[in-house]
């Protein structure tokens, strides 16, 4: 338990670290007593403005899309026994961001209901996974195929909503590829409400989460109604992937990554899972914003161009370590 706990304490460090240095870190640097002030409501002058009206939207949205989306992906991979499975890689966020796109064309103004919309979204496309799972004798390929073709689908139902009505999602680039260049607290604040509404259930529900994980006829076997269970803790997920869509975009791999990560050192029991998930997701997402945005400055780089680098050589590392639907 020390060391579970000496991890989580090291994750919530980074975390924390990463939402300094990406408040600090820019064109313009703010020192930390002058980030404190701002903070405090005490702060003039540019630097101030810089931080509260650009880099704290910004931050904010990076911790809380990185918590939802690395949680979904631990939440996914258990329920679909699928160590391969995540939001994007199964068309979960591919659906969400149908729905957000869909939202934005119909009810431009109406910026609270996007979280909502993408919730519909990444539901229904996790309903649909979960279909194809249940089916007998469903591979871990299958469902990634299936995740496959449903993120084409609905990728193309974003491209039809842009062409139908051109100023339905302004900053289409970012929101296609992943960015939050253009993100206000007013898009952070509704999903952020979604997203620790959803954690907070799933933190309620580690109990059952671990009886999931044991497989289907031992749950049953202890007294679990196994498929209640799979639609409300995939509801939450959704929830989570939803919330990260509607204010990052369509980013991808951090609900694959960073469970695998954390697994190595906290094993597979779901409260310190999902809590290691949630910070490290937090850091992971909100480090490789910084990096994008200041490395290559005066240009930035979506922070979702970024991410696919690094997430594309890792996913093919795990197809490769399969064998037999099974890890080697």
């Amino acid at each position: 338990m020390a060391s579970k706990r000496g991890v989580l304490a090291v994750t919530a460090a980074l975390a924390l670290l990463a939402g300094v240095v990406s408040l600090c870190v820019g064109a313009v640097t703010v020192p930390p007593g002058e980030l404190l002030a701002a903070l405090a409501g005490r702060g003039e002058g540019t630097g101030a403005a810089i931080v509260l009206y650009v880099r704290l939207p910004r931050t904010a949205g990076c911790l809380a899309a990185g918590a939802c989306l690395a949680v979904a992906g631990a939440v996914i991979q258990t329920v679909l026994a699928n160590p391969l499975a995540s939001p994007s890689v199964i068309g979960v966020n591919a659906g969400a961001g149908a729905a957000v796109a869909l939202c934005c064309a119909l009810a431009p103004m109406a910026v609270g209901l996007t979280p909502i919309a993408a919730f519909g979204g990444a539901f229904g496309s996790a309903m649909l996974v979960l279909a194809v799972s249940q089916r007998a004798g469903a591979s871990r390929m299958t469902l990634i195929l299936t995740g496959v073709a449903l993120s084409s689908i609905f990728s193309a139902a974003v491209d039809l909503v842009v062409t139908l009505v051109p100023d339905a999602l302004n900053g289409y680039s970012d929101f296609r590829v992943g960015g939050l260049g253009s993100v206000t607290m007013a898009r952070v604040a509704p999903a952020a409400a979604v997203g620790a509404v959803c954690l907070a259930g799933l933190l309620l529900l580690t109990n059952e989460l671990d009886v999931l994980a044991l497989g289907t006829e031992t749950a049953r076997s202890l007294g679990l109604q196994v498929g209640q269970m799979r639609v409300i803790v995939l509801a939450l997920a959704a929830g989570l992937a939803g919330a990260a869509v509607s204010v990052a975009g369509l980013i991808g791999f951090v609900g694959l990554i960073v469970p695998h990560l954390i697994r190595r050192f906290l094993g597979e029991e779901s409260r310190p899972l999902i809590l290691g998930c949630a910070l490290g997701g937090a850091a992971l997402l909100t480090f490789c914003d910084t990096a994008a945005r200041t490395l290559f400055a005066p240009y930035e780089i979506p922070v979702g161009v970024a991410l696919s680098l690094g997430g594309g050589p890792f996913f093919i590392w795990l197809v490769l370590h399969q064998k037999g639907g099974r890890r080697r």
